[in-house]
């Protein structure tokens, strides 16, 4: 039995063949035909040849819309217009982040380019590739709520602060940065959504709560304070007290727990603690949109969450200026 995240031979050639990689790259972004990112018509171009005489030759992937007349490629529209980096370089690195259950170091990428391909290249290069991959993943524009039963937690992500006489939680001077979650639970496969925050208040919360949890819902939470100050947006609230060694509970055929979010909030940390290290401040909303996406779709084989984040890739567009200010 062949396992279902085994690369082919088919998908291995897209890493080192420019044009294999590019035809898969029109194939799921245009399935039905291609589409003028300039006007918008769809099947109505085709491709750019070279004639007989010419010395230069066309330019590969070059298309030209027989209704605005001009001219684009396959990347124009996505994260990876205006990319000096060949398709096939693209399609490793977005083959690696999304197999990488735990994520993968932009140091990584960068030696495994130069054992590919027979040179190095730059560090800098490899991270704004996965900085750009990132912001493809990112859920935004959310097009529905959050509904049913959704757990909210937060937690603290930074280095330790040995010999500071505070641990890092809640303290104003603290380097940690705190990072509320909301996990809407269901059985066929809870979805989350995170995001950082300067302190974890009321202020800070709650516009986060109206803008993705639909009135109505039921909450579970710890019994951290601020939430029993949301009462009036979210009146069916259910927690758990951890103080008193509780973590899960069943109450009137209704099972409440944090334990869902918590989890999640684990495997985000253990990649910081094995991968990353350390995330800038700046920064952390672009490796939350990574883990959010890979929590999301990780029933799916390796291929189905390449083909999704490829398709995430439209209407993006990412500067080496903005990482920083993306999503946040």
């Amino acid at each position: 039995m062949t396992p279902k995240n085994l690369l082919s031979d088919a998908v291995v050639k897209r890493f080192t063949d420019e044009e294999m990689a590019r035809e898969y790259m029109e194939a799921k972004r245009w399935p039905d035909g291609e589409v003028c990112p300039h006007c918008g018509e769809i099947g109505n171009a085709y491709k750019l040849t070279a004639k007989a005489e010419s010395k230069s030759g066309a330019r590969k992937g070059l298309w030209k819309c027989g209704g605005c007349r001009k001219q684009f490629s396959v990347t124009v529209g996505t994260v990876f217009e205006d990319s000096h980096i060949p398709m096939h370089k693209w399609m490793l690195a977005i083959n690696l982040i999304c197999a990488s259950k735990k994520g993968m170091s932009a140091h990584q990428l960068f030696r495994m380019m130069g054992t590919f391909y027979g040179k190095r290249g730059s560090y800098k290069t490899a991270w704004f590739m996965f900085h750009r991959l990132r912001f493809a993943m990112t859920q935004h524009p959310f097009v529905d709520k959050l509904k049913g039963i959704v757990e909210i937690d937060e937690t603290w992500v930074g280095p330790k602060e040995r010999g500071t006489g505070f641990r890092g939680v809640g303290h104003p001077l603290s380097k940690k940065r705190p990072v509320v979650a909301l996990m809407e639970r269901n059985e066929g496969g809870s979805r989350v959504r995170s995001f950082p925050v300067e302190r974890v208040t009321v202020d800070n919360v709650k516009p986060i709560m109206k803008a993705h949890v639909e009135a109505g819902t039921n909450i579970q939470t710890d019994e951290a304070t601020i939430y029993h100050f949301m009462h009036d947006e979210f009146p069916d609230h259910d927690f758990v007290t951890h103080s008193r060694k509780e973590y899960s509970r069943y109450e009137n055929g209704r099972h409440i727990t944090s334990n869902t979010v918590e989890g999640y909030f684990g495997l985000f940390k253990r990649s910081i603690y094995g991968t990353y290290h350390h995330i800038g401040k700046g920064y952390m909303q672009q490796y939350l949109n990574e883990a959010d996406f890979k929590y999301n779709t990780r029933r799916l084989p390796d291929a189905e969450r390449v083909d999704i984040a490829i398709k995430a890739t439209e209407a993006k567009r990412l500067t080496m200026r903005q990482p920083k200010s993306a999503s946040a």
